[in-house]
């Protein structure tokens, strides 16, 4: 059994729910908090801890909801406040917490401050975010560019100053600097916490400390002395889970972020193992073929930086990324197989796993063959840039199915009926026509499902000591096929072996961990010994406990 004293989210497992996509209960093609509340108990028997959940305040939707207008009210299309209270209450009776995701970096345009802060510059939330006076030419105070495209930099006449937008000209970041936002800020967080959720997700938390000025923006001089400064405010003496999400965090410097001495975070969202995967050019619109070797460096390098002091967030795909078995596995015949060695290897690893939706039925990335097909803002900022970068139309749009970030904005698959059961509408974006295959219903039918290894692993997390805190140490880093390690606590040692290929494949197994045990999960044939010499089926992954 778990330590008293361990933290809940350490042993629970975390799923993400993408509100606009995951279950629409009124037919207006728009997922709603009704519709995740109707889907509770498939999530509470799949073992949930607790959902993350994407954005649900009110916004204009330029960004599906990570640009807000109002910190503290719910989207119509998502529901009410009422909805949101009812969704804690059902999820808290059914032993799960919900997870706000929390955006701070910037606001709407629509916001309220905004508006104020555009008016004058005597307004006091003018100073609630970053404005600069024009260059010495007049024009922009620099040539920096938005991560969604264009420039960053965008002139309001009433002003006469440019205010700064690191993401696209709807979303103007705040100015952390100011003492005053950070209190409105901290006033917020905690009226959510007193509503009763379990803890917050923060968006590119590792922006919040930027200097403008000295072009510091990831990673800043002031971001961990504003993180010590939110969770005294905030989070301290509170029994709920935080987690950042960062671009730029490395292995050394996420213990500055979620060392147990620290008073930030919990943990953080890295991307080093994805990012790894692209172009240094045309980066994830023209991804590099996969590479087993790199990938588990990357994967590894984090499991021993956070062994001692910290926390690993375990992930493979989320809301901004596709979708995993269509990268790291086979969407094809070995969708299935795949999908369950993909879950194997990275929830045995040593932190919290999460799942995002439809991850646990092995949905795939999905075929547009158009332009106009996407909802992506991302893809419709950075088209006209790819093409003036010399990347072939095909190119892009290739790199878009296989990357973008609408492969995994699709529609929830449920069923196989029409617009896969998320809505008797017209969904806002196109459900993916393999839905006639791979749905809830039909994984769920099925007691060798994609699902069933899922719920496998979450009861293995919340029963095994040794999947939690136990010891972790890579094995065969060097294997082209095979990707391997072994978890250790008390006497107990845990064997996790995985062939990452759709050949079989033979793997020649180090002499401290041949020996009999007991198989806790395996996507093909139960195992009950590790021999000097495994032939690994396709995609074949297993863990044996012995001592």
């Amino acid at each position: 059994m778990q330590r008293d004293d361990l933290p809940w989210w350490k042993s629970a497992t975390g799923y993400q729910v993408y509100p606009r996509s995951f279950c629409d209960s009124d037919g207006d093609g728009i997922g709603d908090i009704p519709g995740i509340i109707s889907k509770l108990d498939y999530l509470a028997e799949l073992g949930i801890g607790f959902i993350w959940l994407s954005p649900v305040y009110r916004s204009p939707m330029r960004d599906n909801g990570y640009d807000i207008a109002d910190y503290r009210d719910i989207a119509p299309e998502f529901g009410t406040l009422d909805d949101f209270d009812r969704l804690v209450a059902e999820a808290r009776a059914r032993g799960i917490g919900i997870v706000m995701d929390l955006v701070v970096n910037h606001t709407s345009n629509e916001h309220d401050w905004f508006r104020r802060a555009c008016a004058s510059r005597q307004a006091p939330e003018h100073a609630y975010y970053i404005w600069r006076d024009p260059g010495p030419d007049g024009g922009p105070p620099d040539d920096r560019t938005a991560i969604f495209g264009g420039p960053a930099w965008h002139w309001v006449e009433a002003v006469g100053q440019y205010y700064f937008a690191y993401f696209s000209a709807h979303q103007p970041d705040l100015d952390w600097q100011n003492p005053d936002l950070r209190a409105e800020i901290h006033d917020m967080m905690n009226w959510w916490l007193d509503r009763g959720i379990a803890g917050f997700r923060m968006d590119v938390v590792s922006l919040l400390g930027k200097d403008v000025d000295t072009d510091r923006l990831e990673e800043g001089p002031y971001l961990h002395e504003y993180l010590q400064e939110m969770h005294r405010q905030t989070l301290a003496g509170r029994d709920v889970v935080s987690v950042g999400e960062s671009w730029a965090v490395t292995p050394r410097t996420a213990p500055l972020y979620c060392g147990r001495d620290r008073g930030e975070l919990d943990m953080v969202f890295q991307f080093n193992h994805v990012s790894q995967g692209w172009d240094e050019t045309f980066g994830k619109w023209k991804p590099k073929p996969f590479d087993l070797v790199r990938f588990k460096r990357v994967l590894f390098d984090w499991q021993r930086a956070l062994a001692d002091d910290g926390w690993n967030s375990l992930f493979l795909s989320n809301h901004d990324l596709p979708r995993q078995v269509s990268i790291y596995g086979d969407d094809g015949r070995w969708r299935v197989r795949s999908a369950k060695m993909l879950a194997i290897v990275m929830h045995l690893m040593k932190g919290t796993p999460f799942i995002y939706q439809g991850e646990e039925i092995g949905m795939t990335n999905v075929a547009f063959e158009r332009l106009d097909q996407f909802r992506d803002l991302e893809i419709e900022g950075r088209y006209a840039e790819m093409m003036a970068q010399g990347l072939a139309m095909e190119d892009f749009l290739a790199g878009a199915n296989l990357s973008g970030r609408d492969n995994a904005r699709v529609p929830m698959q449920w069923t196989d009926g029409p617009q896969a059961g998320f809505t008797t509408g017209t969904p806002w974006i196109e459900v993916n026509p393999n839905h006639a295959e791979i749905n809830v219903a039909a994984d769920r039918a099925d007691p060798d499902g994609v699902s069933a290894n899922y719920r496998t692993l979450a009861g293995l997390r919340r029963r095994m000591p040794v999947i939690v805190e136990g010891h972790f140490a890579p094995v065969a880093e060097d294997d082209q096929r095979v990707f391997a390690y072994t978890r250790e606590l008390d006497g107990e040692r845990l064997v996790v072996i995985a062939n990452f290929s759709a050949e079989a494949t033979g793997f020649e197994t180090p002499d401290e961990l041949v020996g009999e045990g007991e198989c806790l999960i395996t996507n093909v044939a139960p195992r009950t010994a590790i021999e000097p010499r495994l032939n690994l089926a396709p995609y074949e992954a297993f863990a044996l406990r012995y001592r």
